[in-house]
């Protein structure tokens, strides 16, 4: 029984590995493509891309390439209306939009990323590129570095130790030595920056959300473009923003408790 539950998950780990790298190239994939990216046999990978599409995950396209299926929008979406910590985080993500007129992200940690989960847009004209459900580097956002702050110590570490640093834009932290330094600082301070680290020209002021016993962390943050949103107007929003996450953290306290 236990070498079938095995296998079973074994196999299920395979196809969702098939799956994300998919989503995750920039260009669509054939099947030899996706065979160089795997480290599955040929015709193990051909059968669970065969049994992935007959389930609706993924789609043949025209050309032989190889999309994502509509069942997992169906997936995705009913996640995200059912969530309950976005929807606690709603309301105050509205206010904190109101209150800069820029771009709010919620992320919540996930390893050695964040996943976007909501996002109030921009009233500028000039919008983020930014998708909820896409994943950023924790090392270089101010949303990841923020909920990296929240974490235990030895957690910490240990995730540190996993990261792989690249340099997206000349300012992007080169190491973890840099990173720790920075992570001491919001610890101290009570913000996150993004000083154009992860894009050129975008940058962002954040704050740490997490439970009390911290297995849960997340992140708030307002981003805009460089040249609208200077150093001084950043700051300006670090207590509102800190404000934010508390008056989440405080909601999530008494609406996600064990009720008798």
């Amino acid at each position: 029984m236990g070498k079938t539950r095995e296998n079973s998950t074994g196999t299920l780990g395979k196809a969702l590995e098939v799956v994300q790298i998919i989503a995750s190239s920039p260009v669509p994939l054939r099947f030899t493509d996706v065979l160089k990216l795997s480290d599955q046999p040929r015709g193990t990978l051909h059968r669970q891309i065969s049994n992935l599409v007959e389930e609706g995950l993924l789609e043949l396209n025209r050309d032989h390439s190889y999309g994502l299926g509509l069942r997992l929008l169906e997936f995705a979406s009913r996640a995200w209306a059912g969530n309950e910590f976005r929807a606690i985080a709603e309301p105050h993500l509205q206010k904190l939009h109101e209150q800069t007129g820029e771009t709010v992200h919620l992320g919540v940690l996930r390893g050695i990323e964040v996943i976007y989960l909501d996002k109030v847009e921009s009233r500028q004209s000039v919008r983020m590129y930014s998708q909820i459900g896409n994943t950023a580097p924790v090392y270089c956002t101010g949303v990841g570095k923020a909920a990296l702050s929240a974490l235990p110590d030895d957690e910490l570490q240990a995730r540190v130790a996993q990261i792989e640093f690249r340099r997206f834009t000349p300012r992007t932290l080169a190491d973890a030595g840099a990173l720790q330094q920075e992570i001491r600082q919001i610890r101290a301070e009570g913000n996150a920056y993004d000083r154009e680290e992860h894009e050129t020209d975008i940058c962002c002021v954040a704050a740490p959300i997490h439970s009390h016993n911290r297995h849960f962390v997340a992140g708030i943050s307002v981003t805009g473009p460089a040249y609208r949103i200077t150093p001084d107007i950043l700051r300006s929003w670090a207590g509102i923003t800190r404000a934010a996450a508390a008056a989440i953290m405080a909601n999530m306290a008494t609406q996600l408790s064990p009720r008798a």
